[in-house]
């Protein structure tokens, strides 16, 4: 291969498929650094509940965007775009390979292809937005999304309420869907892409979920949502695994009930990762329990 153009090899796939650990294997093999793109292990406040990476684990390679922010920063998927973009130019000066890994597609569509351009809206229909979300929870705009825009509602993450409400106030400001603007424009980027995404038997993710979120807890869970709790209604914290022990916490619901809810949520936050991956025609699928050796032939040959 010539050292002229380079590759970004990213691995994607629903939450507790493997991607951490392939991605390592893969970053090793080539000797390169990995680029984070999960929107929820950008803060250091959150560690066990996002799944960041063990220690060996980031020890064994070089990692970027883990832990870089604080929940009490904003920090939005433009601002990603134009941070990874500066790190993958030095990255892509030492190496002819990156591995780019995440499960968060908005953010991984941001590096690959750039964001979707949306026209200005009226910032009434916003606030009107956020009035219902704080009267009435999140329920109501979940089910309006559905009606104004069922594509954007079975892709999104609908348990985050900025990604809601975003998505509801094109659909209301332009009287035409969400979806309708996206997947339009695709920026030229100085590199090559490579995208592998793992899936599996759904039974099959669903235990590795189950199981993870039971480890989750062993590792003391319960403590780190415990210590954000005062600071709930922060952005960064409108995610799985954080929301339903708030709720335990403001004894809506048991911890029972709570670890139940964290596993359905989590659940369905992975099949909408896969309909949001399955999306793009580009990418390479394997079972998540295929040979590494099998992974590797494949990419070998793409690069060629």
């Amino acid at each position: 291969m010539g050292s002229s153009k380079k590759t970004l090899i990213t691995i994607v796939g629903p939450t507790a498929i493997g991607k951490t650990s392939l991605s390592i294997l893969i970053a090793s093999y080539f000797n390169t650094e990995i680029i984070s793109c999960d929107s929820r292990q950008f803060y250091k406040e959150m560690t066990i509940g996002t799944a960041v990476p063990e220690k060996e684990e980031l020890a064994a390679v070089p990692h970027h965007f883990i832990q870089n922010r604080s929940v009490f920063e904003d920090y939005n998927v433009g601002a990603f775009e134009r941070d990874a973009l500066n790190v993958l130019d030095t990255l892509f000066k030492k190496h002819n390979t990156v591995v780019m890994v995440g499960g968060s597609g908005l953010y991984v569509k941001a590096v690959l292809e750039g964001l979707d351009d949306f026209p200005k809206i009226d910032p009434s229909i916003r606030l009107e937005l956020k009035h219902v979300l704080e009267t009435e929870g999140i329920l109501p705009l979940q089910d309006q999304l559905k009606k104004l825009d069922v594509i954007t509602y079975n892709t999104i993450d609908i348990e985050n309420p900025q990604r809601v409400i975003r998505a509801l106030e094109i659909c209301i400001g332009t009287n035409l869907p969400y979806s309708s603007y996206t997947g339009k424009l695709k920026k030229k980027r100085k590199f090559n892409a490579i995208t592998i995404g793992l899936s599996g038997e759904r039974e099959k993710i669903y235990e590795r979920i189950n199981y993870r979120v039971d480890l989750m807890i062993e590792k003391g869970l319960l403590d780190e949502v415990l210590k954000l709790y005062p600071n709930k209604e922060l952005n960064a914290l409108q995610t799985v695994g954080y929301k339903e022990l708030f709720s335990f916490f403001e004894k809506k619901i048991t911890k029972e009930g709570a670890i139940k809810e964290i596993k359905k949520n989590t659940r369905r936050f992975a099949k909408r990762q896969l309909t949001w991956f399955k999306k793009d025609p580009n990418t390479h699928w394997f079972d998540f329990e295929t040979d590494f050796n099998n992974i590797i032939i494949k990419i070998e040959n793409l690069l060629k």
